[in-house]
């Protein structure tokens, strides 16, 4: 398994959570899309279960460790 498909597997869920909680307190904080909340969370939830994954994948490689952040200076 590629390391970047790893990270995006552990990020999926987080990233999720987060998309579900902006677009429902959007949802829920708005008087006029407080009344259709019955059918706006469920495409909520769709929205950020397929947004999740390609935003997970962009945020893979931003994780990893970069080496040349611990490599001590040549000339010390």
């Amino acid at each position: 398994m590629r390391t970047r498909t790893f990270i995006t597997g552990l990020v999926a869920l987080p990233v999720n959570a987060v998309l579900f909680g902006a677009g429902a307190i959007t949802v829920l904080s708005i008087p006029a899309l407080a009344e259709n909340a019955k059918y706006l969370l469920p495409a909520v939830i769709v929205a950020g279960l397929l947004a999740s994954v390609p935003v997970a994948w962009l945020l893979a490689p931003r994780l990893r460790v970069q080496r040349r952040l611990f490599r001590r200076p040549r000339n010390v």
